[in-house]
């Protein structure tokens, strides 16, 4: 049996034009999408984020903060009281996030299994 080989692939197979590599949540920044669920249920300030953001530290957790407030992703609100308080939320354009991300999470709950036995299966391969 013959098999043909694929065609080449093309050298403008990558849209120039095409901003997925800024995307907040492709661009590997690792406690994203966990701050944005943190986030869903409406505003919260920094110490109730450290709640169930086990393992990110304040430093990290400023910077995720920052840089999804810089994409759009997320407002910074100061109320000026005494102590101060600073609020962060979604934003709406964060919020159309909210529905990839499901759909995310519900392709990782139907496959995990079979994942997790190819790379089981990798492993055992390589030893």
């Amino acid at each position: 049996m013959t098999e043909t080989a694929p065609a080449p692939l093309p050298p403008d197979l990558f849209d120039p034009d095409c901003p997925v590599q800024s995307v907040p949540v492709l661009g590997g920044r690792k406690w994203t999408w966990r701050i944005m669920r943190c986030l869903e249920g409406g505003p919260r300030r920094f110490s109730e984020l450290r709640v169930p953001l086990t393992g990110i530290t304040a430093k990290v957790l400023a910077e995720s903060l920052r840089a999804m407030e810089q994409d759009g992703a997320v407002s910074r609100t100061e109320y000026p009281e005494n102590p101060p308080r600073v609020e962060y939320a979604l934003t709406p354009l964060g919020r159309t996030l909210l529905g990839p991300m499901d759909a995310v999470c519900d392709w990782s709950r139907a496959n995990l299994a079979e994942l997790l036995a190819a790379r089981e299966a990798f492993e055992s391969a390589e030893r």
